[in-house]
């Protein structure tokens, strides 16, 4: 079903892909929305620099493997002299490289078209065109300030011995804009914090795996990809695998992690609603919710349900979330107990778990 966005003026984008293919089916699934305009296809990263600084594009969508200058070049030209939103256009082979993108400044990546007609070239491009829409030079300012902060000398990360809290885990959820801001906030933790963290990040199937082994070399607590069926332990965080849902589960004494393959007629995957709704429903006034940067309005249901429960919530405010789109909602239903800049948050739950 095409969707249609109301906007004053068509988006205009700027294509550099060295695949004829890519470049044609990326062209294909834009121009079916009338509110954007393909203004150039560039074959690689010289040819768009050219056409970047001619056409002066709304966005760019660009590839990472290419002749002649490839997609890290480029950006790192873009990000200096004309900075500009991108989304990557990345391969699977591409997963353990598509996050070095992002910390150089790309908002956010789909996954690249394949030539099989399949319900994955749909979601393909409902995210590409939803990705088109929200992603503006607001977000790229905030997405750099964030990433300023985030590589600066910290002074924010929670030190001490911690043996108990009044909470029993953390629920994170969050989508375009997500990695930098899981980043900010899970570096900040000591190996000895006394709670899970469960998370549900938006983000197609092999791209969680290279997040949680990227995050878990940088972090001091563990990070991995959750696998169906594991308990739940202190100082771990759990990414929930992309193409599935995740939900916490108590059974008499022991809570563990159920893992479903998400259907083809699921909007967000994985789902922040369901994981969040599931860590109020277990953990009830001992839950902490987080709600990141992201599009649409996964999520409020869930916080609203923790909320209710008793839980702590916490929502992104609109001057760092990268997409105001998620945190809004949540706070919009009145789920949010406190709307915190996210160089604020590892403090305020540093207070909240620890006091």
């Amino acid at each position: 079903m095409k969707r249609r966005y109301e906007l004053s003026r068509k988006i205009r984008v700027l294509i550099i892909d060295d695949s004829a293919y890519s470049r044609q089916a990326i062209r294909g699934m834009l121009e079916e929305d009338e509110q954007v305009e393909v203004i150039g296809i560039a074959t690689d990263g010289i040819d768009g620099i050219a056409k970047t600084l001619r056409y002066k594009p709304d966005l760019i969508t660009l590839d990472i493997e290419m002749p002649q200058m490839d997609g890290f070049s480029f950006l790192r030209w873009l990000m200096k002299e004309q900075p500009t939103p991108v989304i990557m256009i990345s391969s699977r082979s591409d997963n353990k490289t598509i996050f070095r993108t992002l910390e150089m400044g790309a908002v956010d990546f789909i996954v690249k078209p394949t030539r099989r007609a399949s319900p994955e070239i749909q979601r393909i491009r409902d995210d590409l065109l939803a990705k088109v829409h929200n992603i503006t030079r607001k977000s790229l300012k905030k997405l750099t300030n964030n990433l300023e902060s985030l590589y600066k000398e910290r002074t924010d990360r929670i030190r001490g011995k911690f043996k108990s809290s009044d909470y029993s885990i953390l629920g994170i959820g969050a989508s375009t804009g997500g990695p930098q801001a899981l980043q900010y906030i899970l570096t900040s933790f000591p190996e000895d914090l006394p709670i899970p963290i469960v998370i549900a990040q938006h983000m197609p199937p092999g791209f969680t795996g290279p997040l949680a082994v990227r995050l878990d070399r940088l972090c001091y607590i563990r990070v991995k990809e959750a696998v169906d069926g594991e308990p739940l332990h202190p100082g771990t965080a759990y990414i929930c695998p992309g193409g599935h849902h995740m939900e916490v589960v108590r059974r008499r004494s022991s809570v563990y992690l159920s893992i479903t393959e998400a259907g083809d007629e699921d909007r967000y995957v994985p789902s922040v609603d369901r994981l969040i709704g599931s860590v109020g429903e277990v953990f009830k006034k001992e839950a902490l919710g987080v709600i990141l940067t992201g599009m649409g309005n996964d999520g409020v249901k869930g916080m609203k349900l923790l909320h209710q429960k008793g839980g702590y919530t916490i929502a992104e405010s609109e001057e760092t979330a990268v997409v105001f789109g998620m945190p809004n909602e949540v706070i919009k239903a009145s789920a949010a107990k406190e709307i915190l800049p996210l160089q604020s948050i590892p403090e305020r739950l540093k207070k909240v778990i620890f006091r």
